[in-house]
């Protein structure tokens, strides 16, 4: 959405990389919160809450009745703009890769009611346990989109390092978790030791794989 909302192709760097800083702040700031509250990961891990409850519970004890609002704010509201964004980027995404005009209502709504009877079908699965299953399939995303954007940087002969190394980090965490995880969560349940080894040999090989197949291009 924000890659259609600019008017020039120069204000893509201090939109895209501004909101990756102001996100990244905001979730330390976030995970600081509640490790402190809980008092410590060991804490927040044994509390058996929900982001949302854990949200609203450290901003009513710190805050009082402003602290209540803010979370309505951000555990509420925020979220709502930010389905209603995701469910548009997926209207004009499929629409575009199905060459679907869009500006009818008519056209619009063919696209978007199916998307609706998808979500509504999801709404009836444990949310924390969806949600769980979109946080790694975002990070793999991202870890994707990193690999891409290195090839990308060599083919243009530019250093690619400063988007192969978070590549290279980003692609441990998604095995890591992988392999750590619950088998509910789609993981693999082994030590935390195997995983942590296994990742950086998966992530040291595919850094490897991607230098000798640019190196030979």
């Amino acid at each position: 959405m924000m890659a259609r909302c600019m008017t020039n192709e120069k204000y893509a760097r201090p939109c895209f990389y501004g909101a990756m800083i102001a996100e990244g702040i905001v979730a330390m700031i976030w995970a600081a919160a509640a490790m402190a509250y809980f008092g410590g990961p060991e804490g927040l891990n044994s509390s058996g809450m929900t982001p949302a409850v854990i949200v609203d519970k450290i901003c009513n004890s710190w805050l009082g009745q402003l602290g209540g609002i803010i979370a309505i704010l951000g555990v509420v509201i925020c979220p709502i703009t930010s389905g209603d964004t995701a469910f548009r980027s997926l209207r004009l995404t499929l629409a575009d890769a199905l060459k679907f005009n869009q500006k009818s209502i008519r056209n619009r709504l063919f696209v978007a009611i199916p998307i609706f009877i998808v979500a509504f079908f999801l709404n009836s699965f444990d949310f924390s346990t969806l949600w769980k299953y979109v946080g790694i399939s975002n990070q793999t995303l991202a870890s994707i989109t990193l690999w891409a954007g290195a090839a990308y940087l060599v083919k243009m002969k530019k250093c690619h390092w400063i988007l192969s190394l978070p590549a290279m980090f980003l692609t441990s965490v998604c095995v890591a978790y992988f392999i750590v995880s619950p088998h509910s969560s789609g993981g693999l349940n082994l030590p935390y030791s195997l995983a942590w080894q296994t990742a950086v040999g998966v992530a040291i090989a595919v850094m490897i794989l991607f230098i000798v197949k640019t190196r030979k291009r």
